[in-house]
């Protein structure tokens, strides 16, 4: 029997490297080796393991691509702009021999 939480780690790295679309040697170490993530990620893949979890989710055996997406980003209400938004006074402008503040 597998270890729950080393399925959960890999899987999450196979979804990391899916939506960053990095080379799957440069996987993150804390999902473990990158030729275990790729190797299991392959031969699920071919084992049909993936449509399985589509037909799981959505019920239909023809997905051919399909997203899956829990985003949800919440603003404050200053950032649209209401009071105590964004402020627009100007920065004092620098001689010209003057070094960046971010550079003394």
């Amino acid at each position: 029997m597998h270890d729950e939480g080393a399925i959960r780690r890999i899987v999450s790295g196979i979804v990391h490297m899916l939506r960053s679309g990095a080379q799957w040697r440069d996987c993150p170490p804390e999902y473990g080796p990158y030729t275990t993530v790729y190797n299991r990620f392959n031969r699920w893949s071919r084992q049909g393991v993936w449509s399985g979890i589509f037909y799981a989710l959505t019920g239909r055996s023809d997905v051919v691509t399909g997203a899956i997406d829990a985003t949800y980003v919440k603003a404050h209400r200053s950032a649209a702009g209401a009071k105590g938004g964004a402020s627009t006074m100007l920065s004092e402008p620098r001689a010209a021999d003057e070094r960046p503040m971010s550079m003394r």
